[in-house]
């Protein structure tokens, strides 16, 4: 069989021809019974996996040594014969498992020993590898679980060297970019712009097209964020918590003041389990809900895995009505156990304050 072909099942046994000292008895016994599974074949490796979940992995290699047949069964033992003839088949040399090219048989005799049964409904290529579930997952919304493949980009780009603001401003209107114009508090040339969009693709085709093109920006790298927002498997509506609400939230003129930066968490964090780290989470969340409540302060969460040059994991936007209750929440996180112990970065910290909002209808 060559590697782009998986059968649903086979046993393995010794062909007449095989090399005893080649095999290992121990090896050469629990091959030859054993039924084993094709759970993964690459164009270079061939992994199997026993009825008892035990795996063997092979890998192919291009040169003529002993070989074994392979009687292949299918279901309800519908089966056909063919030659192996120029094919690939299993077999093991000492305690190094491979699969060896045959070669062209040098006799109608030699080519019977290579003889296959195979099965009639064998997969081809990885068919049986199942893709990852890339949707976003909610709770039970009307009885049903909720799915969604939509979630809401969000990029924040900083700049120096801003003369022209009110330009900047009446560009990002004609280009119909959605976002928000900020002013940074600690550079009195300096603006970020914040982006956003369900389709990436925004970014590079319009909103770069803008800001490459307006006279005298000096992008700040080191407060380049870009992230998207992500469910955690229990939100009552799932649009909501994805697109609706954090578009609302950045785009709400009230709230004009925003603090955002980016965190990475320490690789202790993953190895807890997911009790311990929905507790740890739980604390973190109720002071932001109690900010929240008070209209002091409101949250973004953005998933960055992936898209951060300093590969950190998540971007988080602080929005309000004053900027003092954004320094507070930062300070009254600082107690909770994912920021004191398993936390490896936080910040860069932009600070500013927004002079133009795209309308959020």
């Amino acid at each position: 069989m060559r590697a782009g072909v998986e059968p649903r099942g086979f046993e393995m046994t010794p062909n007449v021809r095989h090399h005893r000292g080649r095999l290992g008895g121990k090896r050469n016994g629990r091959m030859r019974h054993v039924t084993v599974d094709v759970v993964d074949s690459e164009a270079d490796a061939l992994e199997m996996k026993r009825r008892d979940r035990t795996v063997e992995c092979f890998r192919f290699v291009d040169e003529r040594l002993q070989f074994f047949s392979v009687r292949l069964i299918g279901a309800n033992e519908r089966e056909e014969i063919g030659e192996a003839v120029l094919c690939r088949l299993p077999a093991v040399r000492g305690h190094v498992r491979t699969i060896v090219d045959c070669g062209a048989p040098r006799s109608p005799r030699s080519a019977s020993s290579a003889r296959v049964r195979y099965s009639v409904g064998v997969e081809r290529g990885r068919a049986r590898i199942e893709p990852p579930d890339l949707s976003e997952k909610g709770g039970l919304k009307d009885g049903q679980p909720q799915r969604s493949d939509e979630r809401l980009f969000m990029q924040l780009l900083a700049f120096g060297g801003c003369t022209d603001q009110q330009g900047l401003t009446r560009a990002l209107q004609q280009a119909r970019v959605d976002g928000v114009l900020y002013e940074d508090v600690n550079d009195p040339h300096g603006v970020a712009v914040l982006s956003l969009s369900s389709r990436p693709e925004v970014f590079v085709e319009g909103v770069r097209r803008v800001l490459a093109t307006f006279p005298g920006l000096v992008l700040k790298p080191e407060f380049a964020m870009l992230g998207r927002t992500y469910s955690l498997g229990y939100e009552p509506d799932l649009r909501e918590t994805l697109v609706d609400r954090p578009r609302r939230t950045v785009l709400n003129p009230d709230w004009r003041w925003a603090v955002w930066y980016p965190l990475r968490r320490n690789g202790k964090f993953a190895q807890l389990s997911d009790q311990d780290q929905r507790t740890i989470l739980a604390e973190h969340g109720a002071i932001g809900m109690s900010f929240g409540a008070g209209d002091f302060a409101h949250d973004i969460r953005l998933a960055c895995h992936g898209l951060d040059k300093s590969d950190n994991d998540f971007v988080i936007g602080l929005i309000g009505k004053e900027l003092f209750p954004l320094s507070a929440v930062v300070q009254a996180m600082r107690k909770t156990q994912q920021t004191a112990l398993y936390l490896d970065r936080l910040g860069p910290f932009f600070v500013g304050r927004a002079m133009w909002q795209s309308i959020v209808g």
